[in-house]
């Protein structure tokens, strides 16, 4: 079978060095073209060091994009709407792994993006690229969005229990995510100054974080609605980390259920999914989910704790923001899109120890 030729948009990024990684060694892929206005006539490897005598190719500059199968856009968030009527003439399937299409809802754009989106009239046919939630619609899918990568920790967390149907909505979810400092982007700023975010663990977000809007949608659809009406707190914190995502979500429940009973509802959920491991054990240092064994990784790894008094259940997940956060979920949404075995590329177990 011949492969297919895909193109990236954007490759000088974190986001589209990780891609360029997976895709070099993907059995069904070959890399047409990677574009960089910034480093355009560079070889990759001036990017991205771990590639040399990898990938040989250079930069070209976006303008010297020819057509292919499938591209991906790896551009900064409101650039790919403002031009997608021209990247969507390069290539009959677009992956964008900005936040211009994650959302349905113009009006949620206008809330938690603070402008008008650009492209309204596409926001219906994009697909979210969660496979784990969208697997079906990928299929057929011609324009799918990345997803947000504290909210792609916090929906794998969360999922079965709202699809379960158990959480009580008149409570408030509570949700918490500790971030590595790659999730801010390549390009340097005084937040990411060494000196400022050695040691940090930093409140940068603690309300009106965007990816806020990705979990009123997602899990609210898994719950029958459009959009979720529970009253969603989340807060964002930087740590010293340069991979990783840990979230931790306080959910309340209608009504008191053992432990066992949400073991059968994470295993029911989780137990065909390829990336999806339940991390819940008694003894020893990783009894719960660590993004720290899982960078480089596509997995999510994801645990829970129940407060029987409260009603409680403390769901804690972990994943590689630039993997399953970013560029190794686009890759998995690639072959649900192609039909392909969803971990064709992607079976790199992290590593122990990091």
């Amino acid at each position: 079978m011949s492969r297919i030729r895909v193109s990236i948009l954007g490759g000088s990024g974190y986001t589209g060095g990780e891609l360029m990684r997976l895709l070099l060694f993907h059995p069904m892929v070959e890399i047409s073209q990677i574009a960089s206005g910034s480093q355009a006539g560079h070889f990759v490897h001036s990017a991205h060091p771990n590639l040399r005598k990898i990938c040989t190719l250079r930069f070209c500059h976006p303008d010297d994009l020819t057509t292919c199968d499938i591209l991906f856009l790896c551009l900064p968030h409101g650039v790919s709407s403002g031009e997608i009527a021209r990247y969507r003439a390069l290539a009959p399937r677009v992956i964008d792994l900005s936040g211009d299409f994650r959302l349905r809802s113009p009006e949620l754009y206008r809330r938690w993006y603070g402008h008008e989106h650009l492209a309204p009239e596409l926001l219906p046919e994009a697909v979210y690229g969660l496979p784990e939630l969208h697997r079906g619609e990928l299929a057929e899918a011609a324009l799918v969005s990345g997803t947000g990568c504290m909210a792609t920790t916090s929906i794998l967390g969360l999922a079965p229990l709202y699809r379960a149907g158990i959480v009580n909505q008149a409570l408030p979810l509570v949700v918490e995510a500790k971030v590595g400092s790659s999730a801010a982007g390549a390009k340097a700023g005084p937040s990411s100054h060494h000196p400022d975010r050695s040691g940090a663990v930093r409140s940068f977000e603690p309300t009106g974080h965007r990816h806020t809007a990705e979990l009123i949608q997602e899990l609210g659809q898994l719950d029958g609605g459009a959009e979720l009406k529970q009253i969603v707190a989340f807060s964002a914190t930087a740590v010293e980390l340069v991979r990783g995502i840990l979230v931790t979500a306080h959910v309340f429940l209608h009504e008191q259920l053992e432990e066992k009973a949400i073991w059968r509802i994470f295993r029911e959920a989780y137990q065909r999914e390829a990336f999806i491991r339940l991390v819940k054990e008694r003894n020893g240092v990783y009894r719960y989910p660590e993004p720290k064994i899982l960078a480089g990784s596509n997995y999510c790894d994801v645990g829970f704790e129940v407060d029987l008094e409260q009603r409680r259940v403390v769901v804690m997940a972990a994943l590689d923001n630039l993997m399953k956060g970013a560029a190794g979920n686009g890759v998995q949404a690639l072959n649900c899109m192609l039909g392909w075995d969803e971990t064709l590329g992607l079976t790199f177990p992290g590593l122990h120890p990091a």
